[in-house]
């Protein structure tokens, strides 16, 4: 009798501890095209991107500007990641919507969390400059 209690615990723990059904999963909402309609916050593609800098996203290019002058997204403001928290209300209030890029993610990953850490709340990472047309893979 005194084997079957660990057992038993054993068993409820597996149960409590086990992922619910897919069926108990709810899926995000989709736009025609497939994509997140609200898509999570972090990494996003370069059809996200546009999407939400359509709808009033402020996109952040965190390059040098040496790298802006040589090409930006339309509309960007240039903001180097090793300047982004002195120059923070430049990009606008912590609660509206950020899309942040640079070569190759590692600036704009760190300009992120530089931003998450001052209270940003809606901070997308496009990661790299070339994702943003829609040819990009």
């Amino acid at each position: 009798m005194t084997r079957l209690v660990p057992i038993a615990a054993a068993l409820a723990l597996l149960a409590a501890c086990s992922p619910r059904p897919a069926a108990h999963r709810e899926e995000p909402a989709r736009t025609v095209a497939g994509e997140p309609a609200n898509p999570p916050f972090g990494v996003v593609d370069g059809a996200a991107a546009r999407d939400l800098v359509r709808a009033g996203a402020r996109v952040v290019d965190v390059r040098t500007p040496a790298e802006f002058a040589e090409g930006h997204v339309p509309g960007a403001l240039n903001v180097p990641f090793d300047e982004i928290a002195r120059r923070a209300g430049e990009v606008g209030p912590p609660g509206a919507p950020v899309v942040l890029y640079c070569r190759s993610g590692r600036r704009s990953a760190i300009a992120a969390e530089t931003l998450r850490g001052l209270g940003y709340t809606k901070v997308y990472d496009l990661q790299r400059y070339e994702a943003w047309t829609p040819a990009a893979p």
